[in-house]
């Protein structure tokens, strides 16, 4: 199934303000911010705001989901607000880190069904960062690899290989993990981690054909697989 090109654009290197749009139960894009109280890591804007506007067109464009298009979310985890939203986007996770009032908050938002995708991260010490966050979150859970056949990776378009490229760092084997409710991949997801990888940059430079069709196609069919997937699990 093909996908159709949306409009991106240059320039896009500042920090964003807080934004969010009027719950109406229609699905808004929402991406997680922290660093910002602390002075630290800002990586949480990347790509920001054109990956968001246009996942959320294809999403739209591609299924029945309702689709808030009129704009998107940026949310702080301790935010109550937060569970409005049923999938969160934290880009960077190599720097980020959490408090003990948001590390309870995305606790309760995940056991209560939230999910949250983890993306734009590579190399082992940005790896064990993600992790020692996460332990903090929830201490008896564990990130378990994932290969193809599992069916967040089947739930709309059925993908045959998990080979997606890194858009910008060659020689690198994407690799993603996911974790569970019960530590088994039988069990319900309740995060993904898109490693050595960096789909909202796909996203973002959608329009322009910077990385190439096949993998910015593959890029947004793995988008489309984890909405799907979360919302009819």
């Amino acid at each position: 199934m093909g996908l159709p090109v949306v409009a991106g654009q240059f320039g896009r290197f500042f920090l964003p303000p807080t934004t969010t749009v009027e719950y109406d139960s229609r699905f808004a894009f929402t991406r997680i911010r922290y660093g910002t109280r602390t002075g630290g890591n800002f990586g949480w804007e990347h790509d920001y705001p054109q990956a968001d506007r246009n996942f959320a067109a294809i999403l739209d464009y591609m299924t029945h989901m309702r689709v808030n298009l009129n704009g998107s979310n940026i949310l702080d985890l301790d935010d109550p607000r937060i569970f409005q939203n049923p999938v969160i986007y934290l880009s960077e996770p190599g720097g980020w880190t959490t408090d003990d009032a948001e590390a309870t908050n995305l606790r309760k938002y995940l056991l209560k069904g939230g999910f949250i995708i983890f993306d734009d991260f590579d190399g082992e010490p940005e790896w064990r960062n993600l992790v020692r966050q996460m332990r903090v979150v929830l201490p008896d859970h564990e990130f378990i690899q994932l290969d193809v056949s599992h069916p967040i990776f089947q739930s709309f378009f059925s993908l045959r290989t998990l080979n997606v490229p890194h858009p910008m760092l060659r020689g690198i084997e994407p690799v993603f993990y996911g974790l569970f409710d019960d530590n088994s991949t039988s069990g319900r997801m309740m995060a993904i981690a898109n490693f050595n990888n960096d789909i909202g940059d796909y996203w973002e430079w959608s329009a322009e054909g910077l990385y190439g069709d096949a993998p910015t196609a593959d890029a947004y069919r793995l988008g489309v697989n984890y909405l799907v997937y979360e919302m009819t699990h």
